[in-house]
C-alpha cells in the first residue's frame, strides 16, 4: 500500500510486518474523500469504525462496521468516512506468493472441491463479520500490544487460520477467487506438478512433458522461479529423502535406488556419497 499518498495529518497507524505479510492499524480523524491509493499487495480490511467506499476501475463497493474485505492488489480511489470518533481499519497485507504456498500446502484438502467454473473479473471479495472473524480480528489487535517484533511464524500461522476459515465457510466460491488473484495460475500448476513428482523416479524431460514445456523452457521456468537447476535441485531433494528413509530402517539401498530415479544401484551409492559423504550402505551397517 502506497501510504505516502494519504494525507499525512489525516492519519495513524501502528504497524508490524516479515517479509510478504504486514498489519498495518490505521485509524483517521476527519472524512477522506477518493484518496488515490496504490496496493501493492493483497489485503483484508477488517473494517472496526466508520464507512469504506471504495472506487476500483470496473466496480464501486461501499461497506459498514459488520463487514469487511478482501482487495486485490489494484489502484484503488478510497472514501473513509468517520464514525463515533475515527475511521479505524486493520489492515492485514500478503502477496501473491502466500496464496500460491496455501493452496499448494491444502491441494489434497481442497482437490475435491475444486471447480472449472470462471469467475468475473472482480476485484474484492466481500466479507460478513461472523462471530469467527470478530475474535479473529481481536487476536491480531493484541500483536499491538506486544513489545518484541512479530515473528514470519507468528504472521503465517494467522494468515492460514483465516484462510483455512474462509474456505471452509466459502467453499469454491472462495477458492475460485483465490485463483483469480494469482496473477501467474500457471506458476501455481507448475508448482503442483513439481511438488507432485518431487519424490518420484521421473527424469527432467518426462517432468517436462507433463508441465506440457520442452526441456529447455522448463529449466528456464524452473530457474526461475527456484533460482536452481531442475537436476541439481531434484537430486538433493530426493537424495535427502532416501537418507531419511534409510535412517529410519525402512528400506534398503537396493530396494528404494529405482524409486528416486537411479537406473542401477552404483550410480545411487555413488551420489549419495558425493551429497553426504558416506555410502548409503554405510547407513546398514551400523
Amino acid at each position: 500500500m502506497d501510504i505516502t499518498n494519504l494525507p499525512e495529518d489525516l492519519w495513524e497507524h501502528n504497524e508490524t510486518h516479515t517479509s510478504d505479510l504486514q498489519i498495518f492499524n490505521y485509524e483517521v480523524y476527519k472524512n477522506g474523500y477518493r484518496n488515490k491509493i496504490g496496493l501493492n499487495k493483497n489485503v483484508f480490511s477488517f473494517l472496526l469504525n466508520g464507512q469504506k467506499n471504495i472506487h476500483f476501475s470496473n466496480d464501486i463497493i461501499s461497506i459498514n462496521e459488520t463487514q469487511s474485505l478482501l482487495i486485490t492488489s489494484n489502484n484503488v480511489l478510497v472514501t473513509e468516512l468517520v464514525g463515533v470518533s475515527s475511521y479505524r481499519c486493520l489492515l492485514f497485507f500478503f502477496s501473491h506468493k502466500n496464496i500460491t504456498d496455501f493452496l499448494l500446502k491444502h491441494s489434497h484438502s481442497f482437490s475435491q472441491n475444486a471447480s472449472d467454473k470462471k469467475i468475473t473479473d472482480i476485484p474484492y471479495f466481500l466479507l460478513e463479520k461472523d462471530n469467527f472473524i470478530i475474535h479473529y480480528i481481536h487476536s491480531l489487535q493484541q500483536i499491538f500490544g506486544l513489545q518484541q517484533s512479530i515473528s514470519q511464524k507468528i504472521l503465517e500461522l494467522k494468515f492460514e487460520e483465516i484462510m483455512l476459515y474462509l474456505a471452509d465457510k466459502y467453499g469454491t466460491v472462495f477458492l475460485d477467487y483465490l485463483h483469480y488473484l494469482l496473477i501467474n495460475e500457471r506458476e501455481l500448476s507448475f508448482k503442483m506438478v513439481i511438488e507432485k513428482n518431487l519424490y518420484t523416479n521421473l527424469n527432467i524431460d518426462e517432468i517436462a512433458f507433463l508441465c506440457n514445456m520442452s526441456a529447455s523452457t522448463f529449466k528456464r521456468k524452473f530457474i526461475s522461479i527456484y533460482q536452481e537447476s531442475p537436476g541439481k535441485w531434484f537430486q538433493q531433494k530426493r537424495l535427502n529423502k532416501a537418507k531419511e528413509l534409510l535412517h529410519n530402517n525402512q528400506v534398503t539401498p537396493s530396494e528404494i535406488f529405482m524409486d528416486f530415479g537411479y537406473g542401477s544401484l552404483s550410480n545411487f551409492s555413488a551420489a549419495f556419497k558425493n551429497e553426504f559423504g558416506y555410502s548409503p550402505n554405510h547407513i546398514h551397517s551400523n
